[in-house]
């Protein structure tokens, strides 16, 4: 039997997950995973009894340190939806990455310590999601420990993340006394037998507060969830899945994540209650997904995703119509036609073949070099996508060659890498300096070891005294190019031909804009320019 295009987008659901780090975010995406059916146990990732499953920490960096540096992408059905999940790095230095793939999904779920509370990088990644008007749903973890009082916590995510919270799962315990989850938004409620390898937990099915096997199983517990129930529904207002769909209302849920706590009820509201692909804007007009004419936009870049390999996988996001393998596609940016015969999903750095894709679905394309972050392809229309900027990094090291025998080897990773977003590459004119610009420290140290690891270059990093990068571009030629003659030292060109400018401190940086009204200055990559050295800068939304 056929399916329509509008049956396809209805079944899908494409999500990011994101957290301060250490929050349990990729142990959370290996139990939703687990439901899905599609690994066989779970556990935490530094663990090897996992090693013969696909997990969302591949890269062997990332296994080393116990913690995420690249986006995963994962695919799994569960219930006859189709679920995308993207596990995003929670470390700081690392938050690109996260930004760029936020513009890749319709919905987001931030995880939460409730040991921790809310911590500096979850609210930095809801600013993003308020920005956007992503809809956030909240998984409140390690309720197996001892943390913030549940209604202390409520208070803390409004507060400090500046949104409208509103629980649909309550806890019963804490810690050691740790029993369960009361389910508010379907007024059931299971307890739980830990089981940190199974999906089945072994548990109670109660459908009214007021049954006597609550109070059996729980003792004293019982009288303080009743209480808390009665609090909860007197003090919020009832839920809207309309409000959490645009962003008004974030759904709250508790759980343990490693014990398989409250995941069950996050996933099955999840998909009754998240967005579908939604519209994105592009720059002549918005795109719907039910549109027949595909379209479709690059938001990440890996290259030796299987190192044995030394294959570079571009991911891109459907937007409308269908991706078809082998079917020729307009590459916007080029204005060239490219045809795709190899096009894959993923379980992690497990891949499989596919020969279509839907509106929300995540499609690895084979490239040969062709295709950059930010890229549109098409069915033929010159439209392009909106909102994948780079940022201007903060911290900047030479990038020198202890082995000049290796180094072609050193120039095509060091090109490669920068391609994948991993930071920026900058290279000044005199002797042909190659300066890295990243916005932490952590980014070299992965630098490092991935062009040792999988190119064998060899290589060191000299600190640089510049604190700030931006773009520069001006209306008239000669502005420009007197600017550039007068602070040559402190000018360099991004891998796409770009003049940047290099500052050795906010200060000086505030200075020269002063001094020169000629010039504009652009703290983001989201900017257009003619010709490269000059052109009217146009702001995008």
């Amino acid at each position: 039997m056929l399916v329509s295009l509008e049956q396809e987008i209805q079944r899908r659901h494409t999500f990011g997950i994101i957290s301060h780090p250490d929050a349990g975010k990729t142990t959370l995406t290996e139990k939703l995973l687990l439901f899905g059916g599609s690994i066989r146990s779970a556990g935490a990732v530094k663990s090897n009894k996992i090693s013969k499953s696909a997990t969302s920490d591949f890269m062997e960096i990332e296994k080393q340190r116990g913690i995420s540096v690249a986006t995963s992408v994962m695919t799994f059905e569960y219930a006859g939806r189709r679920i995308n999940i993207l596990d995003t790095p929670g470390h700081r230095d690392f938050a690109e990455d996260t930004y760029r793939t936020l513009t890749a999904v319709d919905s987001a779920i931030l995880v939460v310590d409730c040991v921790k509370g809310v911590e500096e990088q979850t609210e930095r990644l809801m600013q993003v999601c308020r920005m956007r008007a992503t809809p956030v749903m909240v998984f409140v973890n390690k309720l197996d420990r001892e943390g913030i009082p549940p209604f202390a916590l409520m208070d803390e995510l409004e507060s400090k993340l500046n949104i409208t919270a509103r629980p649909l799962t309550w806890p019963i315990g804490m810690g050691a006394g740790f029993r369960g989850v009361y389910n508010l938004h379907r007024r059931n409620l299971y307890l739980f037998r830990p089981g940190k390898t199974v999906v089945e937990e072994e548990r109670v099915f109660i459908d009214r507060l007021d049954d006597p096997v609550l109070d059996e199983r729980t003792g004293s517990d019982a009288a303080k969830l009743r209480e808390d129930v009665e609090l909860i529904e007197g003090v919020y207002d009832d839920f809207s899945p309309e409000d959490y769909r645009s962003a008004e209302t974030a759904p709250v849920f508790f759980g343990s994540a490693l014990n398989n706590f409250g995941v069950r009820e996050l996933l099955e509201t999840f998909i009754e209650i998240a967005p579908n692909p939604t519209p994105r804007p592009a720059d002549t007009r918005v795109v719907h997904p039910s549109e027949k004419r595909f379209s479709g936009f690059v938001f990440k870049i890996h290259a030796n995703l299987d190192p044995r390999h030394r294959d570079r996988i571009a991911f891109l996001r459907v937007c409308s119509g269908t991706f078809q393998k082998d079917k020729v596609y307009r590459h916007v940016r080029s204005k060239k036609d490219i045809r795709f015969s190899r096009s894959y999903n993923f379980l992690a750095e497990r891949k499989r073949q596919i020969t279509e894709a839907f509106p929300g679905d995540v499609v690895g394309l084979y490239d040969r070099g062709n295709l950059k972050i930010g890229d549109t392809l098409t069915d033929g229309e010159a439209l392009t996508f909106l909102g994948i900027p780079n940022f201007a990094p903060e911290i900047f090291k030479e990038l020198v060659s202890t082995d000049p025998m290796r180094s072609k080897q050193l120039d095509r990773g060091i090109l490669q890498l920068t391609e994948e977003g991993v930071a920026q590459l900058f290279v000044q004119e005199k002797g042909r300096r190659k300066i890295i610009g990243a916005v932490g420290r952590l980014q070299f140290d992965v630098i490092q070891y991935r062009l040792t690891n999988e190119y064998g270059a060899a290589c060191r990093f000299r600190p640089l005294a510049f604190s700030r990068a931006c773009w520069i571009t001006s209306e008239v030629r000669e502005v420009l190019d007197r600017f550039v003659r007068f602070r040559g030292h402190q000018i360099a060109v991004d891998r796409d031909g770009n003049l940047v400018y290099l500052s050795e401190s906010e200060w000086m940086l505030q200075s020269i804009i002063k001094d020169n009204p000629g010039i504009e200055f652009h703290f983001t990559s989201e900017f257009k320019t003619s010709g490269g050295r000059s052109g009217a800068p146009v702001p995008v939304a």
